[in-house]
């Protein structure tokens, strides 16, 4: 009984993850879909909670008391600008449980083999049961699964920690590598492999899983410095597919068919969402992966001109001018919290009968679908947000673009320099419009600290200050 209601449970789950990963793939149905998760969650955990072999219910019980305590905190303080970073934490947790569970999993394999070498006739319990039951040669096999748990999950755990640095500014986001970087991590990845195998096949085991952990902890961290603060958003997505892997290595040891059900979707959802984010910036996915941002082939194109500045009067005049209007919203936006003025201003361009519409690029913010939750928030209609492909075509004909907080996604170097170190990215266009204005805190370069010569071109000019001020002194500007 015990065992069909948990196999049921688990099939009901793994089919709302599923429904849930496909509903977040849109704006209308995302919220569904996060209901979806929930549940989802929920039925597994108290499906497992009385499945069979389990006990300490009084252990359980505290720890997600503590647990569910602390992530309430977390998520009623944590800002949307921080939501980056925080995936990124979460990402470490994974990684950590991961190591934690194979090094547990050895601990009762190594109790149980000790008893079948002194012939004992022990009774064994939950997960040691499971163990007893098992022949040499799948014993063997679990040795490789508890292996590649740990090995993914120390990768992710120390490699989830320097994102969360360089995604909060506590540690620099230019990349840093130590002498021989590739070398080094080609060495370590080369060693954790004959740790692999001496786990498998030689004595000592817990010796040679310390070695397999410690070198991958190195290869998180050295592998996630080496990487550029421009390519953040491919890492954080790469680091959730490197947690799925190590949830469904976890699953195998375990024997749980949801739980590698579950980080399987995870593990390749995560790697085909950065292999999408690399087309978007035009950036190969090895290179990202193993190397830093950047390397111009050359020196940088020279910038001709001046930042021209603009007032609240002007922009305000253009605007009640203007019949056909794109806002583009990035991060500095999201910093301002300046989403809830931009969605006022624009239901008060639209009641005047103007065409506004917002364009998004894949990478926009520092996390994939950043600024549609944004939008999302401040009750901006799904149907006038628009991918980069939508809406590209249309900055021709626009009368007025809007740059909110965005840089390195509405740079033209990207197609006029071939020095650039994002030359070749697909941008939106902007500067093809009639007239352009940039909202900006001042004439710093963005996150990547390329130069942007949009902000030098005649059309362009420069409305500077916060965001969120600035958007509200055109509030009741425009008539």
């Amino acid at each position: 009984m015990e065992y069909g209601f948990t196999t049921a449970a688990y099939v009901v789950a793994a089919i709302l993850f599923i429904l849930s990963l496909g509903g977040l793939s849109g704006q209308e149905s995302a919220k569904r879909a996060v209901w979806y998760g929930i549940v989802a969650m929920a039925l597994a955990v108290f499906a497992t909670l009385i499945g069979p072999g389990y006990g300490n219910w009084g252990i359980t019980l505290v720890m997600l008391a503590i647990g569910g305590a602390i992530g309430w905190v977390i998520a009623m303080r944590v800002q949307m600008t921080e939501m980056p970073q925080l995936v990124a934490a979460m990402h470490s947790l994974v990684g950590l449980a991961a190591v934690l569970i194979g090094f547990n999993a050895q601990f009762e394999l190594g109790r149980v083999l000790r008893a079948r070498a002194a012939d004992a006739a022990a009774e064994f319990q939950g997960f040691a049961a499971v163990l007893a039951a098992k022949t040499p040669a799948e014993i063997a096999v679990l040795r490789i699964e508890v292996a590649l748990g740990i090995f993914i999950g120390a990768v992710t755990f120390t490699g989830s920690i320097v994102a969360f640095g360089k995604l909060a500014g506590r540690i620099d986001g230019k990349p840093h590598k130590l002498p021989g970087g590739h070398m080094l991590n080609a060495g370590a990845a080369a060693l954790s492999l004959l740790a692999v195998i001496l786990y498998a096949t030689a004595g000592a085991p817990v010796l040679w899983l310390l070695l397999i952990t410690l070198l991958a902890f190195f290869i998180g961290y050295h592998l996630i410095m080496g990487i550029g603060g421009a390519d953040m958003p491919v890492v954080v997505s790469m680091l959730n597919s490197y947690s799925g892997w190590a949830a469904a290595a976890i699953g195998f040891t375990l024997g749980n068919d949801l739980l590698i059900v579950v980080g399987a979707l995870v593990g390749s959802s995560g790697a085909i969402l950065s292999y999408i984010m690399c087309r978007a910036m035009n950036r190969n996915f090895v290179s990202v992966i193993l190397g830093g941002f950047g390397g111009a082939a050359g020196p940088a194109m020279e910038i001709e001109g001046e930042q021209v500045a603009i007032d609240a009067d002007s922009v305000a005049a253009a605007l009640n001018d203007a019949d056909e209007i794109i806002i583009v919203p990035g991060y500095g936006m999201a910093v301002a919290q300046a989403q809830q003025s931009v969605s006022e201003l624009t239901r008060k361009l639209r009641a005047r009968g103007k065409n506004v519409r917002f364009a998004i690029h894949p990478v926009a913010g520092r996390l994939p679908g950043h600024m549609n939750v944004l939008l999302a928030e401040a009750k901006v209609p799904y149907d006038i947000v628009l991918e980069m492909d939508e809406i590209n075509e249309d900055f021709p004909s626009t009368d007025v673009a809007i740059v909110i907080g965005s840089n390195d996604i509405v740079n033209p170097a990207a197609q006029e320099d071939p020095n650039s170190p994002i030359a070749g990215m697909p941008v939106l266009e902007v500067w093809k419009a009639k007239q352009v204005f940039v909202s900006k805190r001042g004439q710093g370069t963005g996150y990547s600290g390329i130069e942007n010569p949009l902000f030098y071109k005649e059309n362009t000019r420069m409305f500077y200050g916060d965001a969120k001020k600035s958007i509200d002194q055109l509030l009741p500007m425009v008539e």
